[in-house]
């Protein structure tokens, strides 16, 4: 299965576990390859008939499985970062108080530095200050899942 997704088997366990979380966090509800082929081939079929009816299209006009895979890895991790409507109605993804991205800030001011070395402010980066952490929740979330047993990550 890595070689359909031109991934190494670490990177296919990766991506399975993100599939995993997907499906926990009610974004599909299938984890499964075959589930995630169903999908890109439904993706692919919308993208052809929006042509057709000569709407326009934005962007990719063909997924090959790498390129969907990826798309959907990506897709669920932004829908983690900036909230979605199902993420936030399951309260897993936490809003954070001002000390702690003050905090966060602090820590890592290092990221904040334009080409000149002069720093954005604190109130400049407090979005994307929100964003990486949550980015840090979602990675932590995903650790959890590739410390489960192989046997255990698809079957909920």
């Amino acid at each position: 299965m890595e070689q359909t997704y031109c991934l190494t088997p670490a990177e296919w366990r990766y991506a399975q576990g993100c599939l995993t979380l997907a499906k926990r966090l009610g974004l599909i509800e299938d984890d499964t390859p075959a589930a995630l082929e169903k999908r890109r081939a439904a993706k692919n079929a919308e993208i052809s008939r929006s042509e057709t009816e000569g709407a326009p299209v934005y962007g990719t006009r063909y997924f090959s499985a790498p390129a969907y895979l990826q798309y959907e890895l990506t897709r669920f991790k932004l829908d983690f970062v900036e909230p979605c409507g199902k993420i936030r109605a399951l309260g897993v993804c936490p809003d954070f108080t001002e000390a702690q991205t003050r905090a966060w800030y602090d820590a890592n001011r290092d990221l904040f530095t334009r080409y000149f070395g002069d720093s954005f402010s604190y109130e400049e980066s407090r979005q994307i200050i929100e964003k990486r952490m949550r980015e840090e929740v979602y990675e932590a979330l995903m650790q959890d899942i590739l410390c489960e047993p192989a046997d255990r990550q698809g079957r909920e």
